[in-house]
């Protein structure tokens, strides 16, 4: 095989459309065809997923060493075998879908989680790089090496990349964030809120429309700023309650992560109504029962939307501290920062970029470097 001139053929699947991209080395995607996700019958599916491949294989010159994609929700990744997904009800009891495509292409098949491959496309070329730069711009000598990337969609996925490497789990199923339970009811997931039917449901609520009549997130979002007309308090309402809801989620994982997060997904847009509501939340306060406070965090959340905090983020705060008794001086930063933003790639583009990393790492030194 050319290791130059060969791409990766991605995919990033969801309920409603297929998109699939061709990635070079480099990268760059050189095809793309985006198809809607039949939901007839699981063999329309199959043959549409062909159909897609076998399109942006030749629109960019037959030129694949391999297929790595993703689906949302838990399967098992490692044999490629997808089944009982919540948002894709035709994959049920297990379907072999990567001995499935191996056998139609004759190429290796690689199959990841749609949040695991957003977070690693953002983390190789999009969020992480783009902040370690405007530090070092900034004349700020802290860098980031771990992320937590969160999708909002059609339901709330998410991937965690460490030191470079994307945490899989023992089961496919590392960061699986939707089956965080709702600080508002334990007994639901977040993912009721934190998802597109979860946006409607809260506007639909506050105004008394019936689900049928409801309008679409970006919509709820556009009321909200006052673009449509609508209950514009309502609009600001929702999203605000979402906003705290992503920020409880948020503040509960990186916890366990501690480095950037980057958002995406379909209702990302909508950032400008819930991303300061988050990251106030996650900057709120626990209280102990002696009536004293301490952080929620033991860092501190930047919204890296906000000018001011984006400056307060990017400043090196580092001072000199004597060690004692002797009279060496040490660098000490006092103030402990992650920062909140949006995705830089964009989502399909991120999944794609993260898809041909994953795909690249797995095929090891046969494509080189």
């Amino acid at each position: 095989m050319n290791t130059t001139h060969y791409t990766i053929l991605t995919l990033d699947a969801g309920g409603t459309n297929l998109v699939f991209h061709a990635l070079d080395q480099n990268h760059q995607t050189v095809a793309a065809v985006t198809l809607p996700a039949p939901a007839a019958d699981l063999d329309t599916l199959l043959n549409r997923l062909v159909e897609g491949f076998e399109t942006i294989n030749q629109q960019s010159g037959n030129r694949a060493a391999a297929i790595s994609f993703c689906f949302p929700g838990p399967a098992d990744y490692q044999r490629g075998i997808i089944g009982d997904l919540e948002n894709l009800p035709l994959f049920r009891n297990g379907v072999a879908l990567k001995a499935f495509l191996e056998m139609k292409f004759s190429l290796p098949v690689y199959i990841n989680n749609d949040g695991d491959l957003f977070a690693l496309g953002e983390a190789m070329s999009g969020l992480l790089p783009q902040v370690n730069k405007q530090l070092k711009s900034a004349g700020n000598p802290k860098q980031y090496r771990n992320l937590l990337g969160v999708t909002l969609g059609t339901g709330f996925g998410a991937g965690i990349v460490l030191n470079g490497q994307l945490l899989l789990g023992d089961n496919s199923a590392g960061a699986e964030i939707n089956r965080m339970s709702n600080p508002a009811n334990m007994n639901q997931s977040v993912e009721e809120i934190l998802s597109i039917r979860g946006i409607q449901r809260l506007y639909a609520e506050k105004t008394d429309l019936s689900p049928t009549t409801v309008p679409q997130p970006f919509d709820i979002y556009r009321i909200g700023t006052g673009e449509l007309a609508g209950d514009s308090k309502a609009a600001q309402e929702a999203w605000s309650y979402f906003g705290e809801i992503l920020g409880e989620a948020l503040a509960n994982a990186i916890t366990l992560v501690d480095g950037l997060i980057v958002i995406g997904g379909g209702l990302s847009g909508a950032w400008p109504l819930f991303l300061p509501k988050a990251v106030e939340t996650m900057n709120g306060r626990f209280f102990k029962p002696n009536g004293q406070t301490l952080p929620r965090l033991e860092v501190f959340a930047y919204n890296l939307h906000n000018a001011d905090c984006l400056n307060d983020f990017l400043t090196n705060d580092e001072m000199m501290i004597k060690v004692p008794q002797s009279e060496k001086m040490l660098a000490y930063q006092p103030v402990k920062k992650i920062g909140v933003g949006i995705s830089v790639l964009g989502t399909s583009e991120a999944v794609a970029v993260g898809a041909q990393a994953f795909a690249k790492t797995s095929l090891g030194s046969e494509l080189g470097s």
